[in-house]
Formats: structure tokens, sequence, C-alpha cells
């Protein structure tokens, strides 16, 4: 089971079947705010459809394959990160998060993502990470960017949202480069 305490608020704690009800009552109450980036947010009718998801979550963490986390604030789920899925050959994974309306702007996702980062280059000793962002979601593209990520372009008509194509920004950290960030702050 993963969990990382972040500080006395925050923690991020691996999806499990005890965390459907309050993880679909989170989504829904945010459903118009999150459906402006997230396709998925239309497929989550019923508890079961949020079932159904951490169901393959714990599939996904069961076969080597990353992890998803509830991000809890206060005893709270504010929301999710998770990676998409390990590629253990190239030692690289990619990363994606929401939080629910209440949570934004606390800086949970920010010290949620540098967590996960960190797990992921060092502890999983993976070499990459990136994040992709819709170019006009300013405020997810903002999580990488403070985090020192390399913007390392534009991927056209990536993701089909609804009645439209979006593109994406890719963000990318190497395990060399999070090591000199990690260093760099430490220093401060």
């Amino acid at each position: 089971m993963f969990t990382f305490k972040i500080d006395d608020k925050t923690e991020l704690k691996m999806l499990d079947l005890q965390d459907v009800q309050q993880v679909y009552d989170l989504t829904i109450r945010s459903k118009d705010t999150l459906r402006e980036w997230l396709p998925f947010i239309d497929y989550t009718k019923s508890i079961g459809d949020t079932q159904n998801f951490i169901q393959s979550t714990m599939k996904q963490f069961s076969e080597n394959n990353g992890v998803q986390a509830g991000i809890w604030y206060e005893g709270k789920i504010a929301g999710v990160i998770g990676f998409h899925k390990i590629d253990w050959n190239n030692k690289s994974t990619s990363i994606g998060y929401w939080l629910g309306d209440g949570y934004r702007g606390l800086g949970l996702m920010t010290k949620s993502m540098k967590s996960f980062v960190h797990y992921a280059l060092l502890d999983l000793k993976l070499n990459r990470v990136e994040i992709r962002a819709a170019v006009e979601n300013k405020k997810s593209r903002a999580v990488p960017e403070r985090l020192g990520f390399t913007e390392e372009g534009c991927v056209r008509e990536a993701e089909w949202l609804y009645d439209h194509y979006v593109d994406h920004v890719i963000y990318g950290m190497l395990a060399k480069d999070w090591r000199q960030i990690e260093s760099d702050n430490k220093r401060h």
C-alpha cells in the first residue's frame, strides 16, 4: 500500500475500495469545474463507475505499472494524482492529476506533484517524468512550471475534448535535473 505524509494536513494514499464513495462525491460535486479539461467526467454517472476506476487502479498497482493516489487534506479527499503507466524499458512515466472544488489555491497539487516526481525519479529510479496539459489550461500548466520542468514542445490536436481537439504542451523532468533542483533547494 502506497502512503506518503506530505505535512501535518496533507497525505497521499493509494486509492482503494473504501474510498469509492468519497471519490465519487468529490467528482460529482466538482463536475462542472473538472469537465472543462477532463473528458472522463462525463463517463462518471454512478458510484459503480468510480468503483470500476478504483478497481482498475488497484490492478495497475498489482501489475507494477504505477499508482493512483488520493490527495487527502485535513482527513478529506481533495483530489487524485497518479502515473498513467510506467514504461520500465525506457524508465519513464507520465502523471495525471486533478483537484476538486474547494481545494484549489492551497498548494496541494504542487506539494503532491513534488512528492510523486521524487518517488518516480529517486525511489523507483526512473529517468523521466512527463506531464501533458492543454495549452489553455493555465492552472494545470502552472504546476510543472513551478517545479522546474522543461517545456519540451506542443502536440497539436492531441486530445478530443467533447466537440473539439485541444493542443497539449509537453513538460519533461529528467532524474539528473531533479537531483540538481533538490540539491539547490537544500542549499537555500
